[in-house]
């Protein structure tokens, strides 16, 4: 092969390190799986058989099963098929579990048996981080994003979508109808009998499949939200940008120093409007911050959740949506008109006084509705209003909102800082996962395997931020 590299003779024989330990380096991220895992009270944690039973077939630890998911996770192996093969072939996981090989049916079943075990173990990561000073910084953005299930988009029902199918399946029959009918008057000539009974045969799957979609029909009607997914029950629809998609919505919160997940809940509601509170309020127990700050975007504002934060201590920095229909019309919007706290009036654009008049209360909503009697006489009228006055209406809490809007006005930056905090790790995650986010079924298992992702993505980072030695040395304290 003359003057190219050359590699060694199949036939020669060679002498290999006599120990499995040599062949893994001291600063191997695998060593820190070995020691995070070894250093973990199973049974406390809730895995199955962590004690051994005193009789019958031996079985294998919770400790090794745990160690091969870590490491698939952390090296883009989710797959049960593809870890029993790597138990087999990959020297790292041979060191890690002491050359024991699972089938992957033993695999698949411990991580369905264990999901809440194995929470719990991404929970203790993100705990010992606590511990190791990485959340000085009581700063965190909260965002969600949707996450692909293996439930395919056919397999998804909406009313729409069954009326959809029902209105294309009557439309076939009609065309089949037409063409079979058609067939029975030209009698033989020009068409076969293979033809007629092509088209007997499409009229009976189309019946049957009309028989189905009615089915369907009712049980769409029945569901709370109107939607049935037939290969992962729990899936829902949901829209993306330019397009939609059948999974779940999965929650972060990220704090903002090391890009950390702090909190994470996998969700199959479609909107984040009410997500807020309760992301933030995990959080805060999580980190045990003495004033946490939280930043997330306009999808997340809600008056009701912004009050629920301020109510529990939480600073929160959310800009408001832009979905004034006055602003669409041409016409002032609320941001036009000024309040005077001092004499509980509104100011508008023409400096008239808009005063008190009545409180109501509308979807739960105690509102105060002001307005001025000299809008008939108002020469820009036009551009307020087509009714007789224009109202404003106040919400019981809307100081609350004043007061962040006045943060934010203050803090412009928080933007940028949501962005470069809690955009990427999202991305991380799906180009991990691949084309197809989860592989598992179900609203609970389906939270198991984005834990395993989660703690795999905050093991990659603080192996990163402390090195190897470091990290290994501070678990052992």
């Amino acid at each position: 092969m003359g003057r190219f590299v050359e590699g060694e003779d199949r036939s020669q024989s060679i002498l290999f390190p006599e120990r499995l330990d040599d062949y893994v380096g001291k600063d191997n991220p695998v060593r820190v799986v070995d020691a995070f895992v070894d250093n973990l009270d199973l049974a406390g944690l809730g895995f199955d058989r962590a004690v051994p039973e005193a009789t019958g077939r031996p079985r294998y630890h919770p400790a090794t099963l745990l160690k091969i998911y870590i490491y698939g996770y952390l090296n883009r192996v989710q797959s049960s098929r593809r870890l029993e093969r790597e138990a087999q072939r990959n020297v790292e996981v041979m060191w890690l579990t002491g050359q024991l090989a699972p089938d992957f049916k033993t695999i698949a079943d411990f991580r369905r048996d264990n999901g809440a075990a194995i929470r719990k173990v991404c929970r203790e990561f993100v705990l010992l981080c606590r511990r190791l000073g990485l959340f000085a910084q009581a700063l965190v953005a909260i965002d969600g994003s949707k996450f692909k299930a293996v439930n395919n988009r056919d397999k998804n029902f909406t009313q729409a979508k069954v009326q959809r199918r029902i209105a294309e399946i009557e439309n076939s029959v009609v065309r089949y109808l037409a063409e079979l009918d058609s067939a029975d008057r030209r009698g033989d000539e020009g068409t076969s009998e293979a033809h007629t009974q092509y088209l007997r045969d499409k009229l009976t799957q189309l019946h049957a499949e009309m028989e189905r979609m009615e089915a369907l029909a009712q049980e769409v009607d029945a569901a709370l939200d109107h939607q049935v997914s037939l290969t992962d029950p729990d899936a829902r629809s949901m829209k993306t940008r330019g397009t939609g998609v059948v999974g779940y919505n999965v929650q972060t919160a990220v704090e903002a120093r090391h890009h950390l997940i702090v909190d994470h809940q996998v969700t199959n509601v479609t909107s984040d409007r009410a997500q807020l509170a309760t992301m933030a309020k995990r959080t805060e127990a999580v980190m045990q911050a003495e004033h946490l700050e939280a930043v997330a975007d306009r999808g997340y504002y809600s008056g009701n959740e912004i009050v629920a934060c301020e109510e529990a201590g939480i600073t929160a920095y959310v800009p408001k949506s832009l979905t004034s229909g006055n602003r669409a019309k041409g016409l002032f919007d609320k941001r036009d008109f000024v309040y005077v706290p001092e004499e509980d009036v509104y100011r508008c654009p023409a400096e008239q006084t808009l005063i008190w008049r009545f409180r109501t209360v509308e979807k739960g909503m105690t509102l105060d509705c002001y307005w001025s009697s000299a809008c008939g006489s108002c020469p820009i009228k036009a551009q307020c209003t087509t009714g007789t006055n224009r109202r404003v209406k106040r919400w019981e809490h809307e100081d609350v909102l004043e007061t962040m809007q006045r943060r934010l006005d203050q803090h412009p930056d928080m933007m940028r800082i949501r962005r470069r905090t809690v955009e990427h790790p999202f991305g991380t995650l799906k180009a991990w996962m691949g084309a197809t986010h989860f592989l598992t079924r179900t609203l609970e298992h389906v939270s198991t395997e984005m834990s395993l992702h989660v703690l795999a993505h905050n093991l990659k980072r603080v192996m990163r931020i402390m090195g190897i030695a470091p990290l290994m040395q501070a678990m052992q304290v």
